[in-house]
């Protein structure tokens, strides 16, 4: 429910807007409202999950999502339902933030690939399903029933995580709230920057927000650097396998954003195809993932995750290749071979990658290697889509230039894609051929 929130009311938009006299400019804070909050509370309630333990955390936070879900039904103004959309954000952090956390105390230490394998796949399908499910609602009932559907489902999740979650006392130290709040106001100015910088906010007001990110998680970061108990575990950074993973993390959610906002304009302004057509063009990545996600978390538990992400980058980034050259005569069939190759790539990289980040923190750290691994996400995609407003505002800025992206526009937002998937395969290759068995238990 979490990850398909993400992206259920993108389709609703203007019908809400509509509903509740909204600009489009506006609605839009029906989707960003959600997404700021998950980012910038991930980090403190992962702390707080290591303090007072992850199945509380989890519980608080899926109640919170199910009742914020309700009161967006009945929200009749934009205010309220931005409002209330926030608020389901917050619950979506403190779920996200201790979830594998919990698969780490449900799974033998032998296993946690496969956890890894399984949370990743209904992570991409859930993103994955927002939009179709959204459609679908709409094409039988109203808007508020969009996050209606969350009430009974949130419900039942209450009653089964009451008898099956698996309990864990936490370490009992005192939480830092005032380390939270600074924690949570550095991420919220470098997501509102980099949000900015590709939506064309005043440069002054762009400029302003990241360097003052900058400035103040400088000093942050020197003050966890010597916190007992960091609310940001810099100390973990510390660890070359755990850096360069989330490295590995942040440059393929670019590479994979990039991809899944240029590509829709790419099959519809350059093929020619219609929406449905569209959106069953992007099906062949998802179903790949979906797939291959749960064999690579099975494949991580005997081989080094290094290879093994390495590899999925570079089967990414010759997927992307391929549909870089598409042109008004490519065929289905040549868009869904690289569209398959794209999913497999993924799906090989992103569970071993997982698995490896939360393995290689202590047991009673991981609530801060989950909140790390969560950011790095949102941060990922954040840049990825703004990147992806970049290339198209800069090559559309000409005289005469049309405003729907070009194929020439397209192309060059997919090599930016093909370099951070590059990337993504050079710093996971560099992670030293650490067995997994001496990853941190």
């Amino acid at each position: 429910m979490s990850m398909m929130d993400v992206t259920i009311a993108n389709v609703a938009l203007p019908t809400i807007g509509r509903d509740l006299h909204a600009t489009a400019s506006e609605s839009i804070w029906i989707v960003n409202a959600y997404q700021f909050a998950m980012t910038i509370a991930i980090v403190p309630f992962a702390a707080l999950g290591d303090i007072a333990g992850y199945a509380r955390v989890y519980r608080v936070g899926l109640a919170v999502f199910t009742l914020a879900s309700l009161a967006c039904t009945f929200s009749h103004t934009l205010a309220l339902l931005a409002l209330a959309r926030m608020a389901q954000g917050f619950g979506a952090a403190a779920m996200t933030s201790t979830i594998g956390s919990l698969n780490r105390l449900a799974y033998p230490h032998a296993m946690l690939g496969r956890a890894a394998g399984q949370t990743a796949t209904f992570v991409a399908l859930g993103a994955a399903a927002g939009p179709v499910v959204g459609g679908a609602i709409l094409g039988v009932a109203a808007w508020p029933w969009l996050f209606a559907v969350n009430v009974p489902v949130g419900i039942v999740a209450l009653l089964l995580g009451a008898r099956v979650l698996p309990r864990a006392p936490g370490t009992g130290h005192a939480f830092d709230w005032a380390s939270a709040a600074r924690c949570a106001l550095i991420f919220g100015l470098l997501i509102a920057g980099i949000d900015g910088l590709g939506h064309g906010q005043g440069i002054a007001l762009v400029a302003g927000e990241l360097t003052l990110a900058i400035v103040l998680g400088t000093g942050f970061v020197r003050a966890q650097g010597r916190a007992k108990v960091p609310v940001f575990a810099v100390d973990l950074f510390r660890q070359p396998v755990f850096a360069l993973s989330i490295v590995s993390s942040v440059t393929s959610f670019i590479a994979q954003t990039i991809a899944y906002v240029a590509l829709p304009f790419a099959f519809e302004n350059v093929l020619g195809r219609t929406p449905f057509e569209t959106g069953l063009l992007m099906t062949p990545w998802l179903i790949a993932m979906a797939v291959i996600a749960p064999l690579a978390g099975r494949l991580s538990d005997r081989y080094n995750a290094g290879v093994l992400g390495g590899i999925g980058m570079v089967l990414l980034a010759a997927g992307l290749i391929g549909l870089a050259f598409m042109h008004r005569g490519t065929s289905t069939f040549a868009v869904a071979a690289p569209m398959l190759v794209c999913g497999i790539g993924y799906g090989l990289f992103q569970s071993p990658n997982n698995r490896t980040i939360l393995a290689s923190a202590p047991r009673n750290r991981n609530g801060a290697a989950q909140g790390i691994l969560a950011t790095a996400r949102l941060t990922g995609q954040t840049i990825g889509a703004a990147l992806v407003a970049l290339v198209f505002a800069a090559l559309a800025a000409g005289p005469g230039r049309a405003r729907v992206p070009s194929g020439h526009e397209i192309t060059v937002a997919l090599g930016v894609a093909i370099a951070f998937a590059a990337l993504a395969a050079v710093a996971s290759s560099l992670r030293r051929a650490t067995p997994q068995a001496e990853l941190a238990r």
